[in-house]
């Protein structure tokens, strides 16, 4: 997945941005999760407003934000910028912690281990491959590429030029771009596929080369140009198209046929409507996650019920039904 995606908003993209880099600051330098998921929720929720925020008290009505929060908003609003960030900004330690954790493959920990020895830009980093693994070597290798967001024309067709490609090898996989993409995003950070088979189901103690044998032939057309982790069921990597001049990010993920569609539901997003969709499942005595839905009975899971479309899902829970593109 993107390291960074930041909503976009026209009418706040001010408010929004500001927001996102205090999470980035939180989550990378002073690792506090919670702090973190504060500043993100407020975003996706300001992004999603048409109207501008006038005031921090505006602000408060929304979910997700608190006194905290309005009053860094109060004080954008008024001066144009906010003295926080300024000083993050100003700070050697903390810029190099956030720049190094924009490398794919590099988490907040080994970023303040890279920093700590004195490695705290990209040049640096060149210098010191020894100290990298392998993930955090293709991301340093793809670094420029993987900032560049990529259409949702050009997801699109990478897309279909692993469909082709899977069709040519069985007609019995299925499969669809999940993350942002599906929610209608016009830019996306890398591209997530989720993938399926017809004979592949839960009780099954193997998965075959399923999609062993779809990396395989990816790799010998080309379009699979790295591989980051390889498993039975998850395979991270770079990929490229003929006639565009980016690498990519990759990740395509094998589920069962018999946990697809709660899987697509997940993977879709975002977030906060995952969060709202797994609460309501909870209130109505289920337990809903990436493989299954399941009944409450005894305050105890069940058995999966059948799922044969994300609109049972919604069905069994009595929940509206939301398009993709509303699930932001």
């Amino acid at each position: 997945m993107s390291k960074r995606k930041a909503p976009k908003s026209e009418k706040n993209e001010d408010i929004v941005e500001a927001l996102i880099e205090l999470a980035e600051y939180e989550k990378n330098v002073e690792r506090n999760r919670f702090k973190e998921k504060a500043y993100r929720k407020a975003a996706t929720i300001i992004a999603g407003l048409d109207k501008r925020i006038k005031s921090g008290d505006d602000a408060k009505a929304l979910p997700g934000v608190g006194d905290k929060i309005a009053k860094k908003i109060d004080e954008i609003l008024e001066t144009g910028k906010l003295r926080k960030l300024e000083n993050i900004r100003a700070d050697d330690k903390s810029t190099a912690i956030n720049l190094l954790t924009r490398v794919s493959g590099i988490g907040p920990a080994k970023a303040k281990e890279l920093v700590d020895a004195g490695i705290i830009n990209l040049d640096d980093l060149e210098k010191h491959k020894d100290k990298l693994n392998h993930a955090q070597l293709i991301g340093l290798k793809h670094f420029h590429d993987f900032e560049v967001k990529i259409p949702r024309e050009e997801v699109k067709e990478l897309f279909e030029s692993v469909k082709k490609v899977a069709d040519s090898i069985d007609e019995e996989y299925m499969m669809e771009v999940c993350g942002s993409f599906r929610r209608g995003a016009k830019f996306s950070g890398d591209v997530d596929i989720l993938l399926c088979h017809s004979e592949f189901k839960h009780s099954d103690k193997h998965h075959g080369d399923l999609l062993h044998r779809l990396i395989k032939k990816l790799t010998e057309k080309e379009l699979v140009t790295d591989k980051i982790s390889e498993g039975d069921t998850k395979f991270m990597g770079v990929a490229k198209l003929p006639k565009h001049k980016h690498f990519r990010r990759l990740d395509v993920r094998l589920l069962p046929v018999d946990e697809y569609y709660c899987g697509l539901l997940y993977f879709t997003g975002s977030n906060i409507f995952n969060t709202e969709m797994r609460a309501h499942a909870h209130q109505k005595r289920f337990i809903l996650n990436e493989h299954s839905l399941r009944p409450l009975e005894c305050g105890k899971p069940g058995a999966p019920l059948p799922v044969s479309s994300e609109q049972d899902i919604f069905e069994y829970l009595d929940y509206p039904y939301k398009k993709p593109e509303d699930r932001d």
